[in-house]
């Protein structure tokens, strides 16, 4: 549950829209989505997702039979081949409930409890590829701290000192480094690369980039091994695209395998 259904549900109740959410209770084999997913229907809205295909298909339709009849909740046990003709092969059983505000208050606890164990990303620079990355990692779940000390960066990206931030930085962050000034990005990966529990060091740049940084490591009196920690470039290498949208796309992709845990 990576999108915040929890402004959309405040918002819904204000607005006395009725709704229903609609929570995968149960999921077993193989299912689109995990248990504990939740999607909202209000009228033809929908607001997140329960995996998509003819399973949402039959969520929304009898969330939206319910929101018609004045039902207040029901439950749908679905197997995914015979019920809806879904070729996962799993089990699902969905719980549908009209959206009020103790709901919507028990959906903003929930998210806010489930980002709290989200890994951190520390993101250092708000140029062209800064602001694409950002925009990247805004609906993963990550949590995202972003810096940047100029007085034009985004209003969204913090003005602290870098390296203060490094240091209160939680143990297994990733730190991604791509400032606009060479010495600050090398400072910056230098003081990350200290730290042994950070899960991901990345510096923007080329191979060239990373042997000039490496050397000035070194004679800073720096372990080579640490080097070993060091990804640069970010992303890979494989495609001949450098445009900010593709390398955000990469490091995105790259940041997720590092931190999410092991799929079963």
């Amino acid at each position: 549950m990576t999108i915040r259904l929890a402004p959309v549900a405040a918002g819904l109740v204000a607005g006395g829209v009725p709704a229903v959410v609609v929570t995968v209770r149960d999921a077993r084999g193989s299912t689109p989505r995990e248990a504990g997913t939740r999607m909202v229907v209000a009228g033809g809205q929908l607001y997140g997702t329960i995996g998509g295909g003819r399973l949402e298909w039959a969520a929304a339709d009898r969330a939206r039979a319910m929101i018609a009849a004045g039902e207040a909740g029901a439950v749908l046990s679905l197997p995914l081949g015979p019920a809806v003709g879904q070729c996962c092969g799993g089990h699902v059983v969905l719980s549908l409930a009209r959206l009020d505000g103790t709901m919507a208050e028990a959906i903003d606890r929930d998210e806010r409890a489930l980002a709290a164990g989200w890994p951190t990303v520390l993101l250092f620079g708000a140029g062209h590829v800064g602001i694409a990355l950002a925009r990247a990692l805004a609906p993963l779940p990550l949590r995202l701290e972003w810096y940047d000390e100029r007085e034009n960066a985004p209003a969204t990206a913090m003005r602290e000192d870098p390296l203060a931030a490094l240091a209160a930085a939680p143990a297994g962050a990733a730190v991604v480094v791509m400032t606009h000034e060479h010495h600050l990005d090398y400072a910056i990966t230098e003081a990350a690369l200290q730290r042994p529990d950070f899960a991901y060091v990345g510096m923007i740049g080329s191979a060239t980039k990373k042997a000039r940084f490496s050397r000035g490591f070194l004679a800073n009196g720096n372990a080579p091994g640490l080097l070993a920690r060091l990804t640069c470039p970010i992303g890979g290498h494989k495609l001949p695209d450098k445009s900010p949208p593709v390398i955000a796309a990469l490091v995105a992709a790259e940041l997720l395998v590092v931190l999410s845990p092991p799929g079963e």
